[in-house]
């Protein structure tokens, strides 16, 4: 069973994902359609970032999972070969 903090920890990561959600969501779909000189476009990274982040977000999460799988079975076949 969960304790207090667990249960905590995991409402602040949803409620961190939703915040993320939905910046990501108003700064893709709803940004677009409301005029240059609005203040609403300050607090917006520019638009180019909008796929900066993910890919490269992807990429190194790519990296990461096959350094781990490279990593995981050379340590695996070394193993084979002491015993």
């Amino acid at each position: 069973m969960a304790t207090g903090t667990d249960q905590a920890l995991g409402w602040g990561l949803v409620g961190f994902s939703m915040s993320i959600f939905i910046y990501y969501t108003a700064w893709i779909i709803i940004l677009p359609f409301i005029d240059e000189g609005q203040l609403i476009h300050s607090f917006f990274m520019p638009r180019i970032y909008a796929l900066v982040i993910p890919l490269s977000s992807g990429v190194l999460g790519l990296l990461v999972i096959g350094l781990f799988v490279g990593v995981t079975m050379l340590k695996s076949t070394q193993k084979e070969k002491t015993s």
